[in-house]
């Protein structure tokens, strides 16, 4: 006996392939529990236990009245009839709301045996694709405009009426196991058809008859009878463990990742050539140089080495400096170890909500290198509030997430959606965070204090030495503004993808390309803020501590941009309130990627600075 979960959400534009189908559409970033909907409900509702990701996703699963038995198939099985009486207030308003969904083209997204039911459907090019959800109706305006999923059908043609969708065939496929040595059946397919349909007698459907239409203007009784069929199908060629494939594959984007790499790569090897001539050929020769000549001679010369009584010199605002490299340390493992285990298959997007319970599990637990990375540079930055840089590392870029995160789940919570995070989850990650986080941040901070500072490779003068006149192309912004383009370059389409999955609804299952654009993320960030560092030191500005941090870190101001244009092309938001919504949760994503890029920035220039200074000769 099988039940299916579900829960409604709003439609989207990219469903893969641009379907035919998809002309335009309104977007609301607000989910809403299924029987906000007056839809028929289960007779016994039951929830199935949640973890900590899927409550934080919104993905909140209830029990559905569409029942059915392994094998027993069912033909026009009525579920209910709502009916809604012209002149009730009650009734009015809910089947405006209902109306009012169908406008912006909400879609229901069921469940059995943790498989996404889907309904599948030609698009270009002669290809099936499979979304997982379908629309609760469609709508014809008043002028005629035929929107949304009202396509499929010629017979959806009255102005200024709703077409509700009030029946669907499910169609279940098994793999018998009889023949292999094992007793029982695999389910590894789920698929339905929206029908509408206006069944002339309500106590004995027969599902068939014209379009179930909801005129635009409540003038008399609407009554809407709900049904559904079920049938079952054999297919051995479909094994469990590929039972997913026929959702992934119609999913056009792998040629896209693959020149999306390629792209990526042809980025890396000419910065790598860069860096590498600059290794090889002209630091060699500068430090051959600089080691023959006499210190008399070397007075007169300009370059990286004459700023070597400077370079180590404390950075102004050395606390914060410390606190974001901390954070930043935090974010850089956590990300590492939970994209590392999502290419091992731990993560797949059939364990619901894995994925945010792994990042946030890690992102609490690493609380000791992120205290004990603060601490040591404060300490080599020669300060000494050791009590407000441990407090500022635990506290400050949570507490600006989490402030930012209460204020849209407050929005949330006035909406009405099921997305919002109830109260006891707040609490429960308060817990985490002060609990855990914090006292595991003072116990790194108290390792990294008890350490001496890190050792420079030269002395610092007593007196600064005076930055002669810049370049324009030497000035920090331009260096700052230029740095981040190059990594940005290398992510913008996985960037597309990504966006895609959190705000249009669709998986998200190549972690594997994600892995490796990680890692050429590390390796460009790494090589464009040596680059720049070592034309600025040879520009005799010894300035480098925030401008390494801020040079990969303003590939973040890129990725907001970037975000700024997905909202106006490719989403189509509605109110106020999903327009804050959207950038509010984006400003965390920039938040979190500029601490991550900028600490990358930071370390590769540490040790090449370390290392260039450390092989010359210096009285």
């Amino acid at each position: 006996r099988a039940w299916i979960y579900l829960h409604i959400t709003r439609g989207t534009e990219e469903d893969g392939g641009k379907p035919v189908h998809r002309v335009t559409m309104k977007e609301i970033l607000s989910t809403h529990f299924f029987h906000s909907f007056d839809f028929c409900k289960d007779d016994i509702e039951r929830r199935p236990s949640e973890n900590l990701g899927q409550v934080l996703f919104g993905e909140r699963i209830e029990t559905s009245p569409y029942k059915f038995s392994f094998k027993k198939e069912e033909k026009c099985h009525k579920l209910c009839t709502k009916t809604y009486v012209n002149g009730k207030t009650e009734d009015k308003d809910m089947l405006d709301f209902l109306k009012r969904g169908m406008q912006l083209n909400y879609q229901h997204h069921w469940i059995v045996d943790n498989m996404p039911v889907t309904w599948c459907y030609d698009v270009e090019d002669s290809q099936k694709y499979c979304n997982p959800g379908f629309p609760i109706g469609c709508l014809v305006t008043i002028d005629g405009r035929v929107k949304d999923a009202c396509v499929i059908n010629s017979e959806f043609n009255k102005k200024n009426t709703f077409y509700i969708f009030n029946h669907v065939d499910i169609k279940i496929t098994y793999h018998n196991g009889e023949g292999e040595g094992w007793s029982g059946a695999r389910l590894v397919a789920a698929t339905l058809e929206p029908k509408s349909i206006n069944n002339a007698d309500a106590d004995k459907p027969t599902c068939e008859g014209p379009p179930m239409e909801v005129p635009g203007v409540f003038t008399s009784d609407v009554k809407i009878t709900y049904t559904y069929s079920v049938t079952f199908q054999e297919n051995n060629a479909i094994k469990w463990a590929s039972r997913w494939d026929y959702i992934l594959v119609s999913m056009p984007h792998t040629n896209i990742q693959w020149f999306s790499i390629m792209n990526s790569l042809v980025i890396v090897l000419f910065l790598s050539g860069m860096v590498a001539m600059i290794m090889l050929r002209t630091l060699h020769k500068d430090i051959a140089r600089y080691n023959q000549v006499d210190q008399e001679d070397a007075q007169e010369e300009s370059g990286w080495k004459q700023v070597h009584g400077d370079v180590f010199r404390p950075p102004r605002k050395g606390m914060l400096l410390s606190v974001f490299l901390g954070q930043g340390t935090q974010i850089f493992i956590m990300t590492f170890i939970t994209l590392f285990l999502a290419c091992l298959g731990f993560l797949s997007p059939a364990n619901r909500g894995a994925l945010m319970t792994c990042s946030v599990v890690l992102w609490v637990l690493l609380g000791t290198p992120a205290g004990y990375v603060s601490a040591r540079l404060y300490k080599t930055f020669g300060g000494e509030k050791w009590k407000t840089n441990v407090l500022l590392t635990a506290l400050l870029c949570p507490g600006i997430v989490f402030a930012d995160f209460f204020l849209m789940n407050l929005i949330l919570w006035v909406e009405g959606s099921s997305a919002a995070i109830p109260f006891g989850t707040l609490v429960a990650i308060l817990a985490l965070w002060f609990g855990i986080s914090v006292p595991l941040t003072f116990i790194g901070a108290y390792f990294g204090f008890k350490k001496p500072a890190i050792e420079q490779p030269v002395r610092t003068n007593q007196i600064p030495r005076q930055i002669p006149e810049q370049s324009f192309f030497t000035k920090p912004i331009p260096g700052i503004v230029m740095g981040g383009i190059l990594p940005f370059g290398c992510i913008f389409i996985q960037l597309f993808f990504i966006l895609n999955s959190i705000w249009s609804h669709q998986m998200y299952y190549m972690f594997g390309f994600l892995f490796l654009v990680f890692i050429i993320l590390l390796i460009t960030c790494s090589e464009a803020t040596i680059l720049l560092c070592y034309f600025h030191l040879c520009a005799e500005d010894y300035h480098w501590w925030w401008r390494s941090f801020l040079t990969s870190g303003f590939t973040a101001a890129y990725l907001f941009v970037y975000a700024f244009h997905y909202f106006f092309s490719k989403l189509q938001i509605v109110g106020a309130a999903s327009t804050i919504l959207y950038f509010g949760y984006t400003s965390i994503m920039v938040l979190i990627f500029f601490l991550f890029t900028g600490t990358i920035g930071f370390f590769a220039c540490f040790w090449f600075v370390n290392k260039i200074y450390s092989v010359v000769k210096v009285d």
